[in-house]
């Protein structure tokens, strides 16, 4: 039986930027990297939790069929707003929602959707 989630495989042609993009705009963690050159990477917050696997698209092909959505929480989305910005990051500001809570939403450099959340759903 399934006992845990692992992940979201994301495949991209170059794996290194897109690796760089979580890691070194978003600070995202990258607690393994597999493969050298981003090949089998998995960025996330602790090695033992789901993360984001990043597969070399030109060695492995391609195996999604679009873009996905990726939502990460965080306290402050003002001051993170402005750290992604600093960063070098163009995306809009933060918008509260219909719910109540804060979203902030943009690209990655591969085209998957970005959403940074404050407060729940």
């Amino acid at each position: 039986m399934i006992s845990s989630f692992e992940g979201i495989n994301l495949y991209s042609k170059d794996t290194a930027a897109l690796a760089a993009f979580y890691s070194e705009v978003l600070g995202i963690p990258v607690p393994f990297e597999g493969f050298g050159n981003a090949d089998g990477a998995k960025l996330g917050f602790d090695r033992g939790q789901p993360g984001l696997i990043i597969w070399d698209e030109n060695k492995w092909g391609k195996h999604t069929t679009g873009v996905v959505n990726l939502v990460f929480s965080c306290n402050n989305l003002e001051e993170t707003y402005a750290l992604l910005k600093a960063r070098g990051l163009d995306c809009p500001p933060p918008v509260t929602m219909e719910y109540g809570g804060k979203e902030m939403n943009f690209r990655d450099p591969d085209g998957n959707g970005i959403t940074l959340l404050e407060g729940a759903y």
